[in-house]
């Protein structure tokens, strides 16, 4: 396991940023602002972690996530990061560039929910 991994961090109300964050349960708690939760709602490999009480909690809604049929499938409450699994590891890695290109368009324009 690497030391340090390339995610993609995107706060409620700014765009995605690429950052390095070091390989630790508390520095993926520390970004999210508590207790981590994974999300793996697309089929390539990136995983969405975010804050597991964020709605309980009243966090501000930050970005929809889409079904293939274009409907909101869950709307994620506070600050989360996109990292990578690789399909035979349970470990989570550095998110490959390509699907930091992709996921800095998709989630590139911060969303206000009413």
């Amino acid at each position: 396991m690497s030391e340090m991994m390339k995610v993609l961090y995107i706060q409620a109300g700014k765009k995605p940023q690429v950052i390095e964050i070091r390989h630790t349960l508390s520095e993926m708690q520390r970004l999210v602002g508590g207790t981590i939760s994974s999300f793996m709602p697309f089929n390539d490999g990136s995983v969405i972690i975010l804050n597991d009480n964020g709605k309980v909690d009243g966090l501000p809604l930050n970005r929809a996530v889409y079904d293939k049929n274009g409907e909101i499938a869950d709307i994620i409450a506070g600050d989360f990061f996109i990292c990578y699994a690789a399909p035979d590891s349970s470990e989570f890695s550095s998110l490959p560039d390509e699907l930091i290109r992709k996921y800095s368009e998709l989630f590139k324009i911060p969303q206000i929910f009413i």
